[in-house]
Protein backbone atom coordinates (compact mmCIF):
# COMPACT_ATOMS: atom_id res chain seq x y z
CA UNK A 1 0.00 0.00 0.00
CA UNK A 2 1.83 3.56 -0.73
CA UNK A 3 1.69 6.08 1.83
CA UNK A 4 -1.10 8.12 0.18
CA UNK A 5 -3.49 5.28 0.74
CA UNK A 6 -2.34 4.27 4.01
CA UNK A 7 -3.19 7.86 5.19
CA UNK A 8 -6.57 7.85 3.88
CA UNK A 9 -7.42 4.43 4.67
CA UNK A 10 -10.79 3.80 6.69
CA UNK A 11 -9.70 2.01 10.48
CA UNK A 12 -11.37 -1.71 10.89
CA UNK A 13 -14.90 -1.17 10.67
CA UNK A 14 -17.36 -1.35 13.34
CA UNK A 15 -20.58 -0.20 14.66
CA UNK A 16 -22.18 3.07 14.07
CA UNK A 17 -22.47 4.78 17.54
CA UNK A 18 -26.22 6.46 16.40
CA UNK A 19 -29.20 5.20 15.52
CA UNK A 20 -30.16 7.33 12.34
CA UNK A 21 -34.16 8.25 11.98
CA UNK A 22 -35.93 5.97 9.80
CA UNK A 23 -38.29 7.32 6.78
CA UNK A 24 -38.51 10.16 4.14
CA UNK A 25 -36.42 12.60 6.31
CA UNK A 26 -33.63 9.99 7.01
CA UNK A 27 -31.12 10.85 4.06
CA UNK A 28 -31.62 15.24 4.98
CA UNK A 29 -30.63 14.55 8.47
CA UNK A 30 -28.08 17.13 9.13
CA UNK A 31 -27.72 14.45 12.88
CA UNK A 32 -26.47 11.61 9.93
CA UNK A 33 -24.57 13.62 7.93
CA UNK A 34 -22.39 15.15 10.50
CA UNK A 35 -22.12 11.69 12.45
CA UNK A 36 -20.61 10.19 9.51
CA UNK A 37 -17.94 12.65 9.27
CA UNK A 38 -17.13 11.64 12.76
CA UNK A 39 -17.24 8.12 11.80
CA UNK A 40 -15.19 8.02 9.02
CA UNK A 41 -12.52 10.53 10.94
CA UNK A 42 -12.38 7.94 14.28
CA UNK A 43 -9.48 5.98 14.61
CA UNK A 44 -10.79 3.71 17.49
CA UNK A 45 -9.62 6.11 20.38
CA UNK A 46 -10.01 9.29 18.78
CA UNK A 47 -11.39 11.37 16.13
CA UNK A 48 -8.74 12.75 13.64
CA UNK A 49 -9.96 16.45 12.00
CA UNK A 50 -9.07 15.37 8.60
CA UNK A 51 -8.13 12.25 7.04
CA UNK A 52 -5.21 13.76 4.83
CA UNK A 53 -4.45 17.31 6.07
CA UNK A 54 -4.35 16.42 10.30
CA UNK A 55 -4.36 12.64 10.18
CA UNK A 56 -3.30 12.48 14.18
CA UNK A 57 -4.98 13.83 17.41
CA UNK A 58 -4.99 17.61 17.94
CA UNK A 59 -5.53 19.11 21.57
CA UNK A 60 -8.56 21.44 21.48
CA UNK A 61 -9.84 19.84 18.38
CA UNK A 62 -10.88 16.39 20.45
CA UNK A 63 -11.81 18.70 23.07
CA UNK A 64 -14.68 20.72 20.59
CA UNK A 65 -14.83 16.59 19.63
CA UNK A 66 -16.17 15.12 22.47
CA UNK A 67 -18.94 17.79 22.88
CA UNK A 68 -20.46 16.57 19.85
CA UNK A 69 -20.11 13.08 20.19
CA UNK A 70 -21.88 13.70 23.37
CA UNK A 71 -24.64 13.54 21.27
CA UNK A 72 -24.21 10.15 19.35
CA UNK A 73 -22.10 8.43 21.94
CA UNK A 74 -21.43 9.66 25.32
CA UNK A 75 -18.93 6.46 25.84
CA UNK A 76 -17.49 7.73 22.61
CA UNK A 77 -17.31 11.04 23.63
CA UNK A 78 -15.47 10.22 26.73
CA UNK A 79 -12.49 8.02 25.62
CA UNK A 80 -12.21 10.78 23.21
CA UNK A 81 -10.73 13.32 26.13
CA UNK A 82 -9.52 10.07 27.87
CA UNK A 83 -7.31 9.27 25.14
CA UNK A 84 -6.04 12.61 24.79
CA UNK A 85 -5.24 13.16 28.65
CA UNK A 86 -3.15 9.79 29.15
CA UNK A 87 -1.08 11.70 26.77
CA UNK A 88 -0.18 14.27 29.38
CA UNK A 89 3.37 15.25 30.52
CA UNK A 90 4.66 14.66 34.00
CA UNK A 91 4.59 18.72 34.49
CA UNK A 92 0.61 18.58 33.78
CA UNK A 93 1.10 20.34 30.00
CA UNK A 94 -1.31 18.57 27.41
CA UNK A 95 0.66 18.44 24.31
CA UNK A 96 -1.06 19.59 20.98
CA UNK A 97 -0.49 16.92 19.28
CA UNK A 98 -0.95 12.48 19.70
CA UNK A 99 1.01 11.16 16.82
CA UNK A 100 -0.40 7.78 15.44
CA UNK A 101 2.40 5.77 15.07
CA UNK A 102 0.97 4.37 12.07
CA UNK A 103 0.89 7.31 10.31
CA UNK A 104 4.01 7.50 7.92
CA UNK A 105 6.55 10.42 9.04
CA UNK A 106 6.03 12.27 5.78
CA UNK A 107 2.22 12.96 6.07
CA UNK A 108 2.38 15.79 8.55
CA UNK A 109 5.32 17.69 9.25
CA UNK A 110 6.32 18.47 12.30
CA UNK A 111 6.51 15.07 12.81
CA UNK A 112 7.01 13.06 15.74
CA UNK A 113 11.31 13.10 14.79
CA UNK A 114 11.03 16.64 14.73
CA UNK A 115 9.60 17.08 18.26
CA UNK A 116 11.45 14.31 20.02
CA UNK A 117 9.36 14.56 22.43
CA UNK A 118 10.40 11.18 24.95
CA UNK A 119 14.28 12.84 24.75
CA UNK A 120 13.76 16.32 24.39
CA UNK A 121 11.13 16.56 26.87
CA UNK A 122 12.49 13.98 29.42
CA UNK A 123 13.20 16.69 32.16
CA UNK A 124 9.29 17.70 31.67
CA UNK A 125 7.81 14.44 31.88
CA UNK A 126 7.22 13.71 28.39
CA UNK A 127 5.66 10.27 28.08
CA UNK A 128 7.73 7.24 26.89
CA UNK A 129 5.03 5.11 25.37
CA UNK A 130 3.95 7.64 23.16
CA UNK A 131 4.89 10.79 21.16
CA UNK A 132 3.77 13.97 21.11
CA UNK A 133 4.42 17.41 19.96
CA UNK A 134 5.84 19.38 23.10
CA UNK A 135 3.74 22.92 22.89
CA UNK A 136 -0.02 23.11 23.86
CA UNK A 137 -3.39 24.53 23.14
CA UNK A 138 -6.33 26.64 23.97
CA UNK A 139 -7.64 24.57 27.32
CA UNK A 140 -11.50 24.04 26.82
CA UNK A 141 -11.16 20.88 27.80
CA UNK A 142 -12.64 21.25 31.23
CA UNK A 143 -15.60 22.51 29.85
CA UNK A 144 -15.65 19.34 27.18
CA UNK A 145 -15.88 16.96 30.09
CA UNK A 146 -18.30 18.64 31.95
CA UNK A 147 -20.73 18.59 29.24
CA UNK A 148 -19.47 15.01 28.06
CA UNK A 149 -20.52 14.48 32.12
CA UNK A 150 -23.78 15.99 31.90
CA UNK A 151 -25.27 13.79 28.32
CA UNK A 152 -25.11 10.87 30.54
CA UNK A 153 -24.44 11.22 34.13
CA UNK A 154 -25.23 7.67 34.98
CA UNK A 155 -22.18 6.50 32.45
CA UNK A 156 -20.09 8.88 33.47
CA UNK A 157 -20.68 7.96 37.18
CA UNK A 158 -20.50 4.55 36.31
CA UNK A 159 -17.09 4.48 34.88
CA UNK A 160 -15.58 6.61 36.84
CA UNK A 161 -14.93 9.43 34.29
CA UNK A 162 -14.87 13.04 35.92
CA UNK A 163 -13.28 11.25 38.93
CA UNK A 164 -10.30 9.89 36.64
CA UNK A 165 -10.48 13.10 34.79
CA UNK A 166 -10.38 15.97 37.34
CA UNK A 167 -6.68 15.70 38.69
CA UNK A 168 -5.32 15.33 35.24
CA UNK A 169 -7.30 18.50 34.52
CA UNK A 170 -6.39 19.72 37.68
CA UNK A 171 -2.37 19.78 36.70
CA UNK A 172 -3.25 21.13 33.11
CA UNK A 173 -4.50 24.18 35.05
CA UNK A 174 -2.03 24.04 37.23
CA UNK A 175 0.73 24.01 34.74
CA UNK A 176 -0.71 26.77 32.82
CA UNK A 177 -1.08 29.24 35.51
CA UNK A 178 1.81 29.18 37.20
CA UNK A 179 4.72 27.62 34.57
CA UNK A 180 3.04 29.85 32.12
CA UNK A 181 2.42 33.23 33.86
CA UNK A 182 5.13 34.70 31.78
CA UNK A 183 4.09 38.54 32.33
CA UNK A 184 3.86 37.87 35.77
CA UNK A 185 0.24 39.26 36.22
CA UNK A 186 -2.01 36.21 36.36
CA UNK A 187 -2.42 35.58 32.95
CA UNK A 188 -1.07 32.76 30.87
CA UNK A 189 1.15 33.35 27.68
CA UNK A 190 1.59 31.37 24.77
CA UNK A 191 5.39 30.83 23.42
CA UNK A 192 4.29 29.89 19.76
CA UNK A 193 1.31 30.67 17.35
CA UNK A 194 0.54 27.70 17.06
CA UNK A 195 -0.43 27.57 20.87
CA UNK A 196 -3.37 30.16 20.45
CA UNK A 197 -4.56 27.81 18.01
CA UNK A 198 -5.49 30.83 15.48
CA UNK A 199 -1.72 29.95 13.77
CA UNK A 200 -1.49 32.55 11.14
CA UNK A 201 -3.36 35.37 12.71
CA UNK A 202 -2.21 39.17 11.84
CA UNK A 203 -2.04 39.69 15.46
CA UNK A 204 1.42 37.62 15.60
CA UNK A 205 2.84 39.37 12.46
CA UNK A 206 4.67 41.76 14.28
CA UNK A 207 6.27 39.34 17.14
CA UNK A 208 7.14 37.17 14.64
CA UNK A 209 8.71 39.40 12.61
CA UNK A 210 11.25 39.55 15.78
CA UNK A 211 11.81 36.09 14.86
CA UNK A 212 14.61 34.15 12.19
CA UNK A 213 13.41 31.94 9.85
CA UNK A 214 14.83 28.49 9.97
CA UNK A 215 16.19 27.65 6.28
CA UNK A 216 13.84 26.33 3.76
CA UNK A 217 15.68 23.82 2.82
CA UNK A 218 15.57 22.42 6.80
CA UNK A 219 12.15 21.29 6.70
CA UNK A 220 9.11 19.96 4.02
CA UNK A 221 5.48 21.29 4.44
CA UNK A 222 3.35 18.37 4.37
CA UNK A 223 0.16 20.90 4.19
CA UNK A 224 0.64 21.99 0.79
CA UNK A 225 0.18 18.59 -0.51
CA UNK A 226 -3.62 18.94 0.68
CA UNK A 227 -4.51 22.36 0.82
CA UNK A 228 -4.07 25.44 -1.80
CA UNK A 229 -1.26 28.16 -0.67
CA UNK A 230 -2.71 30.56 -1.43
CA UNK A 231 -5.36 29.80 1.91
CA UNK A 232 -2.35 28.76 3.88
CA UNK A 233 0.53 30.36 5.85
CA UNK A 234 3.49 31.64 3.92
CA UNK A 235 6.88 30.23 3.73
CA UNK A 236 8.25 33.10 6.02
CA UNK A 237 6.24 32.28 8.35
CA UNK A 238 6.03 29.12 8.39
CA UNK A 239 10.32 29.33 8.51
CA UNK A 240 9.46 31.31 11.75
CA UNK A 241 7.36 28.99 13.20
CA UNK A 242 9.46 25.93 12.66
CA UNK A 243 12.34 28.09 14.60
CA UNK A 244 10.35 29.23 17.04
CA UNK A 245 9.42 25.18 17.76
CA UNK A 246 12.87 23.86 17.62
CA UNK A 247 14.27 26.54 19.99
CA UNK A 248 12.01 25.73 22.52
CA UNK A 249 12.66 21.89 21.67
CA UNK A 250 16.67 22.61 22.04
CA UNK A 251 15.84 24.41 25.00
CA UNK A 252 13.99 20.90 26.63
CA UNK A 253 10.46 22.51 26.31
CA UNK A 254 11.35 24.83 29.46
CA UNK A 255 9.44 27.61 30.32
CA UNK A 256 10.07 30.52 33.08
CA UNK A 257 8.35 30.29 36.05
CA UNK A 258 6.05 33.08 37.09
CA UNK A 259 7.52 36.43 36.86
CA UNK A 260 10.36 35.05 34.50
CA UNK A 261 10.66 36.11 30.73
CA UNK A 262 12.86 33.07 30.23
CA UNK A 263 14.46 32.29 27.02
CA UNK A 264 11.90 32.65 24.29
CA UNK A 265 11.56 34.62 21.89
CA UNK A 266 8.09 34.61 21.81
CA UNK A 267 5.57 35.73 24.50
CA UNK A 268 1.92 37.01 23.86
CA UNK A 269 -0.80 37.19 26.42
CA UNK A 270 -3.93 36.29 24.29
CA UNK A 271 -7.60 37.03 25.09
CA UNK A 272 -8.79 33.79 23.89
CA UNK A 273 -6.67 31.66 25.34
CA UNK A 274 -7.39 33.54 28.64
CA UNK A 275 -11.02 33.41 28.21
CA UNK A 276 -11.08 29.39 27.81
CA UNK A 277 -9.12 28.93 30.38
CA UNK A 278 -11.13 30.73 32.83
CA UNK A 279 -14.60 28.78 31.23
CA UNK A 280 -12.87 25.78 31.94
CA UNK A 281 -11.94 26.87 35.23
CA UNK A 282 -15.78 27.64 36.18
CA UNK A 283 -16.72 24.06 34.81
CA UNK A 284 -13.67 22.44 36.71
CA UNK A 285 -15.57 24.09 39.92
CA UNK A 286 -18.44 21.91 38.80
CA UNK A 287 -16.61 18.82 38.77
CA UNK A 288 -15.22 19.59 41.60
CA UNK A 289 -18.90 19.58 43.38
CA UNK A 290 -20.32 16.56 41.49
CA UNK A 291 -17.03 14.70 43.09
CA UNK A 292 -18.16 15.90 46.89
CA UNK A 293 -15.37 18.62 46.94
CA UNK A 294 -15.99 22.82 47.50
CA UNK A 295 -15.99 24.37 43.95
CA UNK A 296 -15.94 27.57 45.60
CA UNK A 297 -11.79 28.61 44.88
CA UNK A 298 -12.17 27.28 41.56
CA UNK A 299 -15.41 30.23 40.89
CA UNK A 300 -13.22 32.69 42.45
CA UNK A 301 -10.20 32.48 40.63
CA UNK A 302 -12.49 32.59 37.34
CA UNK A 303 -13.49 35.66 38.97
CA UNK A 304 -10.52 37.47 39.77
CA UNK A 305 -8.59 35.91 36.34
CA UNK A 306 -11.61 37.61 34.64
CA UNK A 307 -10.45 41.05 36.52
CA UNK A 308 -7.28 40.80 35.28
CA UNK A 309 -7.65 39.62 31.61
CA UNK A 310 -10.08 42.86 31.68
CA UNK A 311 -7.69 45.32 33.41
CA UNK A 312 -4.57 43.79 30.70
CA UNK A 313 -5.94 43.11 27.22
CA UNK A 314 -9.62 45.29 27.38
CA UNK A 315 -9.11 47.88 24.15
CA UNK A 316 -12.13 50.64 25.37
CA UNK A 317 -11.50 52.46 22.00
CA UNK A 318 -11.39 49.51 19.86
CA UNK A 319 -14.52 47.78 22.12
CA UNK A 320 -12.71 44.44 22.21
CA UNK A 321 -9.90 42.80 24.28
CA UNK A 322 -6.34 43.00 22.47
CA UNK A 323 -2.98 40.75 22.41
CA UNK A 324 -0.55 41.80 25.11
CA UNK A 325 3.20 41.62 23.36
CA UNK A 326 5.72 40.77 26.08
CA UNK A 327 8.49 40.59 23.96
CA UNK A 328 7.41 43.74 22.01
CA UNK A 329 7.68 46.55 25.09
CA UNK A 330 4.74 44.63 26.82
CA UNK A 331 2.42 46.53 24.43
CA UNK A 332 -0.82 46.27 23.10
CA UNK A 333 -0.83 44.52 19.40
CA UNK A 334 -3.12 46.81 17.65
CA UNK A 335 -4.58 44.49 15.27
CA UNK A 336 -8.67 43.56 16.06
CA UNK A 337 -9.59 39.25 16.16
CA UNK A 338 -11.86 36.94 16.83
CA UNK A 339 -9.91 36.46 19.60
CA UNK A 340 -10.48 39.39 21.37
CA UNK A 341 -14.25 38.77 21.21
CA UNK A 342 -14.09 35.31 22.71
CA UNK A 343 -14.33 36.81 26.30
CA UNK A 344 -17.54 37.27 25.36
CA UNK A 345 -18.30 33.65 27.28
CA UNK A 346 -17.11 34.77 30.37
CA UNK A 347 -20.38 34.97 33.19
CA UNK A 348 -18.42 37.83 35.41
CA UNK A 349 -17.96 40.19 32.44
CA UNK A 350 -18.50 43.54 33.03
CA UNK A 351 -22.18 44.42 31.60
CA UNK A 352 -20.42 47.75 29.83
CA UNK A 353 -18.00 45.49 27.97
CA UNK A 354 -20.47 42.78 27.42
CA UNK A 355 -22.58 45.55 25.35
CA UNK A 356 -19.04 47.01 24.04
CA UNK A 357 -18.51 43.53 22.41
CA UNK A 358 -21.98 43.03 21.24
CA UNK A 359 -22.14 46.20 19.21
CA UNK A 360 -18.59 45.16 17.74
CA UNK A 361 -19.54 41.64 16.66
CA UNK A 362 -22.52 43.65 14.66
CA UNK A 363 -20.40 46.78 14.03
CA UNK A 364 -18.35 47.43 10.79
CA UNK A 365 -14.64 45.32 11.73
CA UNK A 366 -16.76 42.41 12.06
CA UNK A 367 -20.14 43.18 10.69
CA UNK A 368 -21.92 39.67 12.06
CA UNK A 369 -25.38 39.75 10.53
CA UNK A 370 -24.94 42.30 7.92
CA UNK A 371 -21.82 41.97 5.41
CA UNK A 372 -20.52 38.41 7.51
CA UNK A 373 -22.67 35.19 7.43
CA UNK A 374 -20.23 33.80 10.34
CA UNK A 375 -17.75 35.57 12.67
CA UNK A 376 -14.54 36.29 10.75
CA UNK A 377 -11.55 35.64 12.00
CA UNK A 378 -10.08 38.96 11.28
CA UNK A 379 -11.38 42.07 10.61
CA UNK A 380 -12.66 43.34 7.84
CA UNK A 381 -11.56 46.37 7.62
CA UNK A 382 -7.43 45.25 8.08
CA UNK A 383 -5.03 45.49 5.53
CA UNK A 384 -3.72 41.85 6.52
CA UNK A 385 -7.42 40.97 5.67
CA UNK A 386 -8.10 37.95 3.20
CA UNK A 387 -11.18 36.34 3.19
CA UNK A 388 -9.51 33.05 2.04
CA UNK A 389 -6.15 32.89 3.91
CA UNK A 390 -6.20 30.91 7.49
CA UNK A 391 -7.11 32.56 10.22
CA UNK A 392 -6.39 36.00 8.32
CA UNK A 393 -10.36 37.03 7.54
CA UNK A 394 -12.16 33.45 7.27
CA UNK A 395 -14.64 32.40 9.66
CA UNK A 396 -14.46 29.11 11.73
CA UNK A 397 -16.96 27.18 13.01
CA UNK A 398 -15.69 26.48 16.20
CA UNK A 399 -15.17 30.60 17.53
CA UNK A 400 -18.76 30.98 16.03
CA UNK A 401 -20.10 28.63 18.74
CA UNK A 402 -17.45 29.46 21.36
CA UNK A 403 -19.44 33.16 20.81
CA UNK A 404 -23.59 31.99 20.30
CA UNK A 405 -22.96 30.63 23.87
CA UNK A 406 -21.49 34.09 25.30
CA UNK A 407 -24.33 35.76 23.40
CA UNK A 408 -26.90 33.23 24.75
CA UNK A 409 -25.15 33.58 28.13
CA UNK A 410 -25.73 37.22 28.35
CA UNK A 411 -28.97 37.12 26.98
CA UNK A 412 -28.44 38.46 23.79
CA UNK A 413 -30.63 35.02 22.70
CA UNK A 414 -31.96 37.12 19.30
CA UNK A 415 -28.65 37.50 17.94
CA UNK A 416 -27.20 33.96 19.45
CA UNK A 417 -30.65 32.22 17.03
CA UNK A 418 -29.63 33.87 14.56
CA UNK A 419 -25.79 33.06 14.66
CA UNK A 420 -26.48 29.06 15.58
CA UNK A 421 -28.92 29.08 12.60
CA UNK A 422 -25.87 30.54 10.19
CA UNK A 423 -23.58 27.89 11.91
CA UNK A 424 -26.12 25.03 10.84
CA UNK A 425 -26.94 26.20 7.45
CA UNK A 426 -23.33 26.55 6.51
CA UNK A 427 -21.84 23.69 8.09
CA UNK A 428 -23.83 21.99 6.12
CA UNK A 429 -24.13 23.10 2.76
CA UNK A 430 -20.44 22.95 2.67
CA UNK A 431 -19.88 19.58 3.71
CA UNK A 432 -18.42 20.67 6.74
CA UNK A 433 -15.70 22.38 5.88
CA UNK A 434 -12.75 23.35 8.08
CA UNK A 435 -13.90 27.08 7.44
CA UNK A 436 -15.67 29.66 5.01
CA UNK A 437 -15.20 32.95 3.03
CA UNK A 438 -17.14 35.27 5.95
CA UNK A 439 -19.05 37.38 2.94
CA UNK A 440 -20.00 34.29 0.42
CA UNK A 441 -20.50 31.51 3.15
CA UNK A 442 -17.52 29.08 0.27
CA UNK A 443 -15.87 26.13 1.72
CA UNK A 444 -12.09 26.45 2.47
CA UNK A 445 -9.59 24.15 3.47
CA UNK A 446 -10.37 20.59 4.21
CA UNK A 447 -14.32 19.56 4.11
CA UNK A 448 -16.06 16.75 6.13
CA UNK A 449 -13.94 18.92 9.18
CA UNK A 450 -14.57 16.56 12.67
CA UNK A 451 -15.02 20.23 14.70
CA UNK A 452 -17.04 21.57 12.20
CA UNK A 453 -19.25 18.29 12.21
CA UNK A 454 -19.51 17.94 15.97
CA UNK A 455 -20.26 21.70 16.72
CA UNK A 456 -23.07 21.95 13.97
CA UNK A 457 -24.18 18.41 15.79
CA UNK A 458 -24.49 20.06 19.49
CA UNK A 459 -26.14 23.25 18.12
CA UNK A 460 -28.70 20.86 16.13
CA UNK A 461 -29.53 19.25 19.69
CA UNK A 462 -29.56 22.21 21.45
CA UNK A 463 -32.69 23.77 20.31
CA UNK A 464 -33.02 26.71 23.20
CA UNK A 465 -36.51 28.57 23.67
CA UNK A 466 -36.15 32.53 22.37
CA UNK A 467 -34.16 35.18 24.95
CA UNK A 468 -33.20 31.63 27.10
CA UNK A 469 -30.53 32.96 29.52
CA UNK A 470 -27.80 30.17 30.17
CA UNK A 471 -25.19 30.85 32.66
CA UNK A 472 -21.93 29.37 31.72
CA UNK A 473 -20.67 27.45 34.57
CA UNK A 474 -24.18 25.47 34.81
CA UNK A 475 -25.53 24.79 30.78
CA UNK A 476 -26.02 21.72 29.44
Amino acid sequence: MDRTAQLTARPAQHEIAYDPPTGPQATASLHVRAAEVLEANWTGTSTVPSRNLYPHQWSWDSAFIAIGLRHISPLRAQTELETLLAAQWADGRLPHIVFNPSVPLDAYFPSPDFWRSSTAGRAAGAPRTVQTSGIVQPPVHALAAWLVHRADPGLSRARGFLARLHPRLAAWHRYLLHRRDLGGAGLVSVVHPWEQGMDNSPCWDAPLARITPAPARSFRRADLDHGAPEDRPTDLDYGRYVRLAADYRDGGYRDGAAGEHGDGEFAVEDPAFNALLIASEYALARIAEELGAAGSARRERAERLTATLTERLWDAEAGLFRCRDLRGGDTLVPERSVSGLIPLLLPALPRDIVAALVRTLGGPHFSLGDRARLVPSYDLLGEAFDPHRYWRGPAWFNTSWLLERGLRAHGEGERADALREAVLDLADATGFAEYVDPYTGAACGATGFSWTAALALDLHHRRPAPRERQELDKSP
